[in-house]
């Protein structure tokens, strides 16, 4: 299920970003990806994101980041690193999957994020396990 078909969409009234390789959903204390078919999330998006990131919430800022992947795209799993040494802004991550191959890929990213990953069947799973995290309360 895509963001704005789900009931938090008008709940939690996100600020939509629009980027050429997908949408993101910038909430309080989260944020949610919808990345389009095909891509491959290389770094120079991840950079552009964060760029965005950081525009909106400011430096210093402690988000969940919650993947919703309604389509099929690639990013290496290495990334998962790269962007907590640069940028240290992504405390904990809720991957929402809707295939076996999808799962599959959420486990191998677990393996390379140091901090709380969840691998959720749905996108409400994943809001409400963010929205109860330590970290935020």
């Amino acid at each position: 299920m895509r963001f704005e078909e789900s009931g938090y969409y008008n709940s939690v009234k996100p600020y939509k970003l629009e980027l050429p390789f997908g949408n993101f959903y910038l909430c309080e204390k989260f944020f949610i990806s919808e990345l389009n078919e095909g891509i491959h999330f290389d770094w120079d998006k991840i950079e552009n994101v964060m760029s965005e990131l950081i525009k909106f919430y400011g430096k210093g800022a402690k988000l969940g980041y919650i993947p919703n992947r309604v389509n099929s795209y690639s990013v290496n799993p290495h990334y998962w690193d790269k962007v907590d040494k640069e940028y240290n802004m992504i405390v904990a991550s809720a991957i929402v999957f809707y295939s076996p191959m999808t799962m599959m890929n959420a486990t191998l990213e677990k393996q390379f994020f140091k901090k709380s990953m969840k691998r959720c069947r749905s996108l409400s799973e994943a809001i409400e396990w963010m929205t109860n995290l330590d970290e935020f309360n």
